[in-house]
């Protein structure tokens, strides 16, 4: 019935990266069943499952199926209340109500943008936005420093045997992107072959630097 339907938050801190939570409210989103099977992999069991509570890792069906209704992405959590999939049901839930109740918009199975022989469709997809300025509580520059306390004390705190760094939400993200501005961005051999294609159907005069 419900999609990825993410629930994001950004919060700025004293250090050079915000503190950014971007998390889909399944265990894994669409984009990353269409990554697998690019790169011709399973996706892995509990991510998705069938209309018969199959646990399913064809990548290249899987993303009919979520077409035809016959699977479903798991819930944050996993399926059924053993593993609280009930908390990613529920906060999927309230995304849902939130950025389609205040917009009129459409919801659920209306935003598959996926039309039934399996093409991109385009569709009126609400949001939901909540603001909050610091100002008007402790002040910005004490809230950003507290925040950014919250992050040391996490990076801080004792590892797990085998782990040498604790990382905060978007951190990861904010070093691959300083590595990345500096170095440009990696292209893997299955979007590589596509790219090739597109220019080889253009009839472009053009080579790539992968190619061999």
């Amino acid at each position: 019935m419900m999609g990825t339907t993410p629930l994001t938050f950004a919060i700025p801190t004293d250090e050079e990266s915000p503190f950014v939570l971007d998390c889909a409210t399944s265990i894994v989103q669409r984009g990353k069943i269409e990554y697998y099977a690019r790169e011709g992999k399973p996706t892995p069991a509990g991510m998705v499952v069938s209309e018969n509570g199959e646990a399913l890792t064809d990548s290249q069906a899987i993303l009919q199926m979520l077409v035809d209704g016959t699977a479903a992405l798991a819930p944050l959590g996993g399926i059924g209340d053993e593993l609280c999939g009930y908390k990613g049901y529920g906060y999927a839930a309230v995304v849902e109500i939130l950025s389609a109740a205040l917009s009129a918009g459409p919801f659920m199975k209306a935003l598959t943008g996926v039309s039934a022989d399996g093409k991109p469709q385009m569709y009126h997809l609400g949001h939901f936005f909540f603001v909050v300025n610091p100002d008007f509580f402790v002040g910005l520059d004490e809230f950003k420093k507290t925040a950014g306390d919250i992050c040391r004390a996490l990076r801080a705190s004792k590892k797990a045997p085998g782990c040498d760094r604790i990382y905060t939400a978007g951190e990861k993200e904010w070093l691959t992107w300083c590595e990345r501005r500096d170095k440009g961005v990696p292209v893997g051999d299955a979007v590589q072959k596509e790219i090739i294609a597109v220019r080889d159907k253009l009839g472009l005069d053009y080579r790539f630097p992968f190619e061999k």
